[in-house]
């Protein structure tokens, strides 16, 4: 699969995933249909893209690194439904390659996984993305509320989309193989976000914030994040019907959705 490639380059954390059945449960999890656009973040070397052509009526494949995108293109270059796009993908809205309607699928460097995470959730979103993440960044993306992996990631994520984690890959699925287990995960928007479209990046900012003073009681964060006083913040939480005293962690998705409605 590798004959003729360019050498791993390791400053992309490039780590290509080589066995055969994980490739197809992924594809499997992505639900695809003859009709559908589907975006592939990170297609390297193509392992995954070969199993994907025949399965959609679009596939647009967004690789960084030049030289295997020119690898791509001549692999692809008879398949007319296939586009290789050699960019940074965090710099493509990706609604303008792959149109409103679309599916997404990515194998993405595990030290840039958040900033995608959270570039494919802009509108329009894809109907659904399928990750192939380290695993530690599935269980937050998955966590429920009290446990140590609950946090800004999960809330932010949980506001606007539902996350499950399929299943774990072992490091040995991989070329070379990274010093991490990995996990797939399925990230579907929801059908009724907790938030308006203008209150999302506000809704982020603010979630950051909480999270970053996450030993303290919820009335002193919002002292500090909204500069109230004590009876402000009182107000506020017992108007979103939280207590003062409780933690970050310990509060639901909708919990942060309804205190950031009464500020």
């Amino acid at each position: 699969m590798s004959s003729g490639f360019p050498p791993v380059r390791k400053s992309l954390g490039q780590h290509f995933l080589t066995d055969r059945k994980v490739l197809e449960r992924i594809a499997d999890a992505a639900e695809l249909a003859p009709t559908d656009t589907l975006v592939e973040i990170g297609p390297g070397r193509g392992a995954l893209t070969d199993l994907l052509v025949d399965r959609v009526g679009k596939l647009v494949a967004i690789e960084y690194d030049r030289a295997l995108a020119a690898k791509l293109q001549e692999r692809y270059a008879e398949r007319k439904h296939v586009e290789i796009v050699q960019a940074d993908v965090l710099t493509i809205r990706l609604a303008d390659v792959a149109g409103e309607k679309f599916k997404l699928i990515g194998n993405v460097p595990y030290y840039i996984t958040t900033p995608i995470l959270f570039h494919a959730l802009e509108r329009p979103r894809p109907e659904l993305a399928v990750y192939l993440v380290q695993r530690e960044v599935a269980e937050r993306l998955t966590a429920a509320p009290g446990g140590g992996e609950f946090g800004a990631l999960t809330v932010n994520v949980g506001a606007v989309a539902d996350a499950e984690l399929l299943f774990t890959v072992p490091a040995s699925a991989f070329r070379p193989p990274p010093k991490v287990e990995s996990a797939v995960v399925r990230v579907t928007p929801k059908r009724t976000p907790l938030l308006a479209p203008e209150q999302e990046a506000g809704f982020r900012a603010f979630v950051q914030a909480v999270f970053s003073m996450r030993r303290k009681q919820l009335q002193r964060i919002l002292r500090s994040a909204w500069n109230l006083d004590q009876a402000g913040a009182d107000q506020r939480l017992s108007a979103a019907g939280i207590n003062p005293t409780a933690r970050p962690e310990t509060l639901s998705v909708e919990d942060f959705a309804r205190l950031f409605a009464v500020r």
